[in-house]
């Protein structure tokens, strides 16, 4: 691990907005679903939700593994679900749905807590997901086809919730807290040993300035020794990539 590459991340942290997502209803091909998580990762997004399709989710590759790295997916039984989650977290909720009272997404606030959400790639959204909604939003289409493909839908609305919310200053104001960063540093920087802590229940423990483990740092002296010394070695692999 180096100093540069916990810089880079710890700066994307304090970007991160985490009362802006996006909700994936029934959205069944692996392509799409990774490039929405990679829209949703270059506008802060660090946590999307699905519904999962009929099915099941679709397996991502490589590519999109990359993009689910960064951000957390939440995958819920049913819409109901989906939707109960991101209203605990106070969200409005749009859709991006074509309907008689649908407006321009341009013409509709982002920089409230928001949830947008997005149909399949054959209905669209769902009649219930519509009803739920607070909002119906639809991007204008000036030529002959009719909409635009489920993920790039997702990348024109979120960087106009990214717009919105620079010319607010949104990504000026760190809105995730010092253990929240801390511990997604980790998750990332060293996951091996994170592994570790995690089956034993353990808190994690704090980086260093520059995103180092404590010196001296003790490992709990409750586990056995064989699983001390695994700790110990796997440590310092993380250490050292």
């Amino acid at each position: 691990m180096t100093e540069r590459r916990f810089r880079r991340i710890d700066a994307m942290l304090r970007r991160r907005q985490p009362d802006l997502t996006i909700l994936a209803e029934d959205v069944y091909k692996p392509h799409n679903l990774s490039a929405m998580l990679r829209s949703a990762d270059a506008v802060g997004i660090g946590r999307v939700h699905a519904v999962t399709p009929t099915g099941g989710l679709p397996t991502f590759n490589a590519t999109s593994a990359s993009a689910e790295k960064w951000v957390a997916l939440d995958v819920h039984a049913d819409l109901d679900a989906a939707l109960d989650r991101v209203r605990a977290m106070g969200m409005q909720v749009f859709a991006a749905h074509l309907s008689a009272e649908a407006v321009d997404y341009r013409d509709v606030d982002y920089v409230r807590p928001t949830c947008i959400l997005f149909g399949n790639e054959r209905a669209g959204v769902s009649a219930a997901a519509a009803a739920a909604a607070d909002a119906h939003v639809i991007i204008p289409m000036l030529g002959m086809v009719p909409s635009l493909n489920v993920s790039v839908a997702t990348a024109v609305i979120l960087f106009e919730a990214q717009r919105q919310r620079r010319a607010a200053g949104c990504y000026d104001r760190v809105a995730l807290s010092e253990r929240e960063r801390n511990d997604l540093a980790m998750r990332w920087l060293y996951p091996r040993l994170v592994r570790h802590y995690d089956a034993r229940g353990w808190a994690l423990p704090r980086l260093t300035e520059d995103g180092a483990l404590p010196a001296g740092l003790a490992l709990p002296s409750d586990d056995d020794a064989t699983s001390q010394a695994t700790l110990a070695a796997e440590r310092k692999r993380d250490s050292d990539t």
